[in-house]
């Protein structure tokens, strides 16, 4: 039972014994103490004054006192300011409850409620690397899901793959017109970046064409339509609908260097799927629901042979299903998918994890499954979060235009080194693996924690020299905190100093703020999965190390003399490490354990 709990318990007794009022808990306002007045929790008096008959102080007193009485009370002394009281806390609570976070191994971690959660993130196309954007994309889903696990939920994560349409056409095309045989075996390159290149080259060639044609005197859409190139990618479109050999097997063997690409990528960002889908698998059932809505009503099909669907009366427009050729779009594939993994899994809840600039799409997706008799259509949720830019363009890619994942992690974990040669003194024993490993872990670290920190429905804007700072709120800062602490807690066990603490001890402000910070980290995991923002976990792990550092600036902690508050502190301090471990780990970040 939480303190609010408890204390709520605790005064509809009072008012119950003092003025035979049956409060319910709606009734008991509790609030933090203001800082100008002793105490940790206020209540507000007034909705039992009129029961009570008497002034909004005297209430206050008398339920102040009625409390502090009790045998069972947390409470060690009160002051009524008005119609408020205000509530001191026992040391002795805080100590049973700093007791339960260092006995608890999964301290913050909810019961599970037997529901299922998919979180799909990443979706990547296979004509190009991952960049920027899929960065903080990824790393809101992975964490998102880690969040969700510790709220109690069984939870799914999954990508859908964009591995067919005329964009990887276009790739495909540009190679066997360009390519010479080139692999990423015989160029050196990963096998995204390699295929990056090739869709790249195919829109310098096609810009080309369509300057020439223009010469020609041809205008500029015409041109774009008529163009060769374009012409022949999307006649291998076509190909490869109907299945024609020969453009299948070039498709399995490009897409196959691009998926050893992403795998390294994903491995390198520390996120992970439990069920990957793929749009070449999905279309088709989308095309199937599609033909269906076209014999109920629901969709219709045009003069030139495309099928649409009319979202008028929603307060839409009308939505493009499948091409006039037949072909199919992102919509249709989405239904596919939509179908597929409901068949897959007793899912309770679907969760997209796209940019805010799909939410159009989200919308048209949900009223369109709804429309087809799926029960789950009007149920998904679109997580819809901002755009992340850089602030320059130093770290952007070899093909000028984004910014690539790949090159944006190498860049960071390689910033993370360089600072640690002025620090190299810290650790005189350090091997050359052990460094590296470190720097790998503080520059993701500080890349993650960066992007995760901020509101996810904002956009933001990176700042790599900002991320790596050792000071203010960074990664690198909790890291390091967390490097701290576990130092002292080497030095405790190696001079065998005991943990530990009497139930009756005596707090002083620092250490009581430490133990009241820790016993917020359950609701604060409630919050960020209420409200699928990992930036809560955050700023909560920030505020928690700013706690310590205070703490441990102020008051030693091995060289105490009192044994007694020796182990206290020690205790205190194991305990915050904990909550920082756990706190990264919802973050898919890892803290070295020593820096």
């Amino acid at each position: 039972m939480s303190l609010e709990q408890l204390l709520t318990e605790q005064v509809k007794t009072a008012v119950k014994e003092l003025y035979g009022l049956d409060a319910t808990d709606q009734m008991v306002q509790l609030q933090k103490t203001r800082a100008e007045f002793e105490g940790n929790i206020t209540v507000v008096v007034f909705p039992f004054v009129k029961s009570a008959r008497k002034a909004p102080a005297q209430v206050a007193g008398e339920i102040g006192e009625f409390i502090v009485n009790r045998p069972e009370s947390v409470v060690c002394k009160y002051n009524a300011v008005q119609g408020f009281l205000n509530l001191c806390i026992a040391d002795s609570y805080w100590l049973s409850q700093l007791q339960a976070i260092a006995d608890t191994e999964d301290y913050g971690q909810l019961p599970s409620n037997g529901k299922l959660m998919m979180v799909e993130y990443s979706s990547p196309n296979t004509n190009k690397p991952l960049h920027l954007g899929h960065v903080r994309n990824n790393l809101l889903g992975y964490s998102i899901a880690q969040i969700q696990e510790a709220n109690g939920w069984k939870v799914v994560k999954t990508n859908i793959v964009n591995d067919r349409g005329i964009h990887i056409c276009k790739s495909m095309l540009a190679w066997l017109r360009f390519g010479e045989g080139e692999t990423p075996e015989s160029s050196g390159k990963k096998g995204d970046h390699l295929i990056g290149d090739y869709y790249v080259k195919f829109d310098k060639e096609y810009k080309k064409e369509i300057a020439a044609l223009m010469e020609k005197g041809m205008d500029e859409d015409t041109a774009k339509k008529e163009a060769p190139l374009m012409k022949e990618a999307q006649a291998m479109l076509l190909k490869w609908e109907q299945g024609d050999k020969e453009v299948r097997d070039l498709w399995a063997k490009m897409n196959s260097w691009v998926y050893a690409g992403f795998d390294e990528t994903y491995r390198q960002m520390g996120v992970s799927f439990d069920k990957i889908y793929y749009e070449s698998n999905t279309y088709l059932e989308g095309k199937g629901e599609v033909e269906k809505g076209l014999k109920s009503g629901a969709f219709y099909r045009r003069p030139d042979n495309s099928v649409w669907a009319d979202l008028t009366k929603d307060g839409l427009d009308e939505k493009l299903l499948l091409r006039t050729d037949g072909t199919s779009v992102y919509m249709t594939q989405d239904i596919g998918t939509a179908k597929l993994r409901f068949q897959d899994f007793p899912i309770d809840k679907m969760v997209y994890v796209v940019g805010n600039e799909q939410e159009y799409h989200f919308k048209v997706l949900s009223i369109l499954l709804d429309r087809l008799g799926f029960p789950f259509g009007k149920e998904l949720v679109h997580f819809s979060y901002g755009m992340v830019e850089l602030p320059n363009g130093k770290m952007k890619s070899r093909e000028g235009t984004v910014v690539d994942a790949d090159d944006l992690m190498a860049a960071m974990i390689q910033d993370a080194k360089e600072i640690s040669k002025d620090k190299v003194n810290t650790l005189p024993d350090i091997t050359e693996e052990e460094a590296d490993e470190i720097a790998r872990k503080v520059g993701l670290g500080a890349l993650k924690y960066f992007i995760l920190k901020v509101d996810p429905r904002k956009n933001m804007l990176f700042n790599p020299a900002e991320s790596i700072d050792f000071n203010g709120n960074t990664g690198p800062f909790i890291q390091y905190t967390y490097a701290r602490i576990m130092s002292v807690l080497r030095k405790a066990e190696s001079q065998s100093m005991r943990t530990g603490f009497k139930k009756d001890g005596v707090l002083n402000d620092k250490e009581l703020g430490l133990i009241q910070r820790m016993t917020e980290y359950p609701a604060v995991v409630k919050q960020a999965g209420d409200e699928f923002s990992p930036a809560v976990i955050a700023n909560y792990a920030y505020s928690l190390c700013q706690d310590f550092n205070s703490f441990y600036h102020d008051y030693s902690i091995l060289n105490e003399e009192d044994p007694a508050k020796r182990g206290l502190r020690i205790e205190i301090s194991a305990c915050v490490a904990k909550i920082i471990q756990r706190s990264m780990s919802l973050l898919g970040i890892e803290v070295p354990q020593r820096m």
